[in-house]
Order: C-alpha cells, then sequence, then structure tokens
C-alpha cells in the first residue's frame, strides 16, 4: 500500500492542526500519525490509496482556520511501529 510523509511548517501548532489532520485522513480512510515536531513543524506520515494522500497533501496545504501553512514538504517514511487507525501522537 502506498505511504507518504510530509513536514507542515508555518503556524500549524496551537491551533488544532493535529486534530483537524487525523480527521481529514480518517475521511480519506488512510492510517498513520500526526504529531508536533520540536522546530514548530507538524509532521503527517499515512499509509493508503495513492488518490487519498495525493487529497491530503493538498488538504495539508491549506489547514484548518486559524492555520497559516507556508510549506508541504515530502519527508521519509516510518509507519513500522504505528498502531493502526490514524493516530495523534506527542
Amino acid at each position: 500500500m502506498p505511504e507518504a510523509a510530509f513536514r507542515v511548517s508555518g503556524r500549524v501548532q496551537g491551533v488544532g492542526f493535529r486534530w483537524w489532520t487525523r480527521l481529514q485522513a480518517r475521511q480519506l480512510s488512510l492510517h498513520g500519525t500526526v504529531r508536533n515536531a520540536a522546530d514548530g513543524s507538524v509532521e503527517v506520515q499515512a499509509r493508503g490509496e495513492a488518490a487519498a494522500l495525493d487529497e491530503l497533501r493538498r488538504r495539508l496545504s491549506s489547514g484548518p482556520p486559524g492555520a497559516q501553512v507556508d510549506a508541504v514538504e515530502p519527508i521519509a517514511v516510518d509507519l513500522a511501529s504505528y498502531g493502526g487507525g490514524f493516530q495523534i501522537l506527542r
């Protein structure tokens, strides 16, 4: 199954971005994780249909109300240890 991972930068912490991302991923039937990174970005890793992954990336480019997304960059995927579903990590 296809996988993708992204680093979303901008004003993306403290605006409900992780909760919003989990909702988007579940709507798209994706599995994976979302977490805040120490540098102020949000990291998203997802697994699912290629079209759904493309749609998630498109949605991440806008983000929820209150967010200001500056960039969505691909990063290395590491879903080896996630527990299924779509989880918010700390």
